[in-house]
């Protein structure tokens, strides 16, 4: 059962619950317009003129970035591959030659030893092959890449 606000029924229905108020929306001033075209004959608005876009790609799509990622992932494989090769190759040779790991090299050193031992310095020598291509290959690009992100952020400012 619904409640009908017209003057043919003026009294409210008998129950616990009530409806909320009817508040009409208010009229639309004289001077508005619609954001439509009132009719479908009426000539369209013009659209905005547009900003020139600048020529030069995305600096996401720029051949720099690609170079970066390239030199980077060359650096991580030779620096993991160094560490992580030579720890390859000790754990199959104790494995598979132990007759090989046991020798002796000196008195109370066999060969087993002296390559565990080796492992330190040949991870020191990962370090700086990663330190050395940061410098040599990734730097310099990451440099160049940064420094046209300022002048791209420089021109859009200057707009």
């Amino acid at each position: 059962m619904s409640y009908d606000p017209s003057p043919s029924y003026p009294v409210p229905p008998h129950h616990s619950y009530s409806t909320p108020p009817h508040h009409p929306h208010p009229a639309p001033s004289p001077d508005s317009s619609p954001s439509y075209a009132t009719y479908p004959w009426q000539p369209q608005p013009p659209e905005p003129a547009r900003q020139r876009q600048p020529r030069r790609a995305a600096l996401g799509h720029h051949s720099d970035l690609r170079l970066l990622r390239g030199a980077y992932r060359w650096q991580r494989r030779v620096a993991t591959l160094t560490a992580l090769g030579y720890f390859m190759l000790f754990l199959l040779l104790s494995a598979f030659a132990p007759s090989f790991m046991t020798r002796s090299v000196s008195d109370g050193l066999s060969v087993g030893l002296l390559l565990g031992l080796l492992q330190v310095p040949v991870t020191g020598l990962a370090i700086a092959l990663y330190e050395y291509t940061a410098q040599h290959t990734v730097d310099p690009i990451a440099d160049r890449i940064r420094k046209q992100a300022d002048l791209d952020d420089q021109r859009e400012s200057a707009r």
